[in-house]
């Protein structure tokens, strides 16, 4: 009967697909590879495995399922994404698709955000009698999650999917996370009316009438530290930054074109559209002056901020097996879309954020042993009560 390549070899193999997702059609790549490979080998661990097509081309979810015969409800989801940034050949030192060793580190794009979480629970699973579970065990695997969310957005998808507790693996060193903020992009884009420089008064400045969207919007950030507060997170308040900034083309021309780029951070709990509200108040008058001139465009769909309580019991399992204390992070990850499906979620995976969308991404040899461990005693805990 076929085995499981070795956790070396697995990690090789998943490191050596590109599946870059990109809003930049030049960049981005179909996933489908990988998830063909990871349905390949959960298929050997006698999982059943569904693959599905997402609305957007090339893309794809996998959910494997082992359900024992007779088992109880619930059991436990590890999701991941399958997908990785794009890379910068100027300042990555070796091949960003070849798995390298060297300095006690595995280096290769996705070896830690997140391809390799993927080979740490094959390996896990490996260890683990899979007849001896008494609950459902859920392998995630899923596409976008570093530009749109696209797959976690489809979820929906699979039928008949409710597990008790799931397990996003994005790398925290194994520490569990329980909150993240939101995350919106969106372009204001003004439309003037062009001209000769030497008759203002005869077109409409698009640059002037962004000068003061700018200012309500500043106000807005003032709001924002006035108004909330959340001491869970080192910048207790939402934020809002603004980005980039593109308009005109020449000295001597009234500009005609003005578009900001600006990122917002919502608070858990708060209300999207509560934020398009507050930015719709401040623009109001604006609007009011140059009828039709402003437009707010989402760069993607919003993500929502996430939280999972405190002394749920996934937070504590996580706990006791790891000695971490759970706490909270700056950035987005998919856990506001899996913990729709109804099942305490947190976020906790082998490796280091902050080696996360770098040069020459790596992940710590030393740390692997534990990791694999901490996942194997997850698995058995939840699944099979040992």
């Amino acid at each position: 009967m076929p085995q499981l390549p070795s956790f070396i070899q697995m990690y090789r193999e998943l490191i050596a697909i590109p599946s870059v997702s990109c809003l930049d059609p030049s960049w981005d790549t179909s996933n489908k590879a990988i998830i063909e490979k990871l349905a390949g080998w959960l298929d050997l661990l006698g999982f059943q495995v569904a693959i599905h097509a997402l609305k957007q081309p090339g893309k794809y979810n996998l959910l494997a399922r082992y359900e024992p015969v007779g088992a109880q409800r619930g059991g436990l989801l590890l999701s991941g994404h399958t997908d990785t940034v794009p890379w910068d050949e100027g300042r990555w030192t070796q091949d960003p698709f070849k798995l390298h060793e060297a300095d006690g580190r595995l280096y290769g794009l996705g070896s830690a955000d997140m391809k390799g979480f993927f080979v740490f629970v094959l390996e896990a699973l490996r260890h683990i009698d899979l007849k001896q579970l008494t609950k459902p065990l859920y392998i995630l695997a899923t596409a976008d999650e570093e530009t749109t969310m696209a797959g976690a957005r489809e979820l929906s998808a699979f039928p008949e999917f409710r597990p008790e507790y799931a397990v996003i693996g994005e790398p925290t060193s194994m520490t569990p996370v329980t909150t993240h903020k939101g995350h919106l992009t969106e372009a204001v884009r003004i439309i003037g009316q062009s001209g000769h420089s030497s008759n203002t008064a005869a077109g409409v400045n698009a640059i002037e009438i962004m000068h003061d969207v700018i200012t309500e919007l500043r106000i807005i950030k003032q709001e924002f530290q006035q108004r909330y507060h959340d001491a869970a997170f080192d910048v207790p308040y939402p934020t809002l930054n603004f980005g980039a900034i593109h308009g005109g083309d020449a000295a001597n021309r009234i500009c005609a074109c003005c578009e900001l780029h600006l990122d917002m951070r919502p608070l858990p709990g708060m209300s999207i559209n509560e934020l398009y509200g507050l930015i719709d108040h401040r623009l109001a008058d604006i609007k009011t002056r140059y009828p039709g001139a402003i437009s707010l465009v989402h760069m993607h769909e919003p993500i929502p901020g996430y939280r999972c309580q405190h002394d749920a019991e996934i937070v504590t399992i996580a706990q006791e097996l790891t000695g971490n204390t759970a706490e909270s992070a700056n950035y987005c990850t998919e856990a506001p879309f899996v913990q729709d499906l109804g099942c305490e979620t947190i976020v906790m995976g082998p490796g280091s954020i902050a080696q996360a969308h770098q040069p020459d991404e790596y992940i710590q040899i030393s740390e692997i042993v534990p990791a694999q461990q901490q996942i194997e005693q997850l698995i058995r805990r939840v699944c099979a009560g040992q």
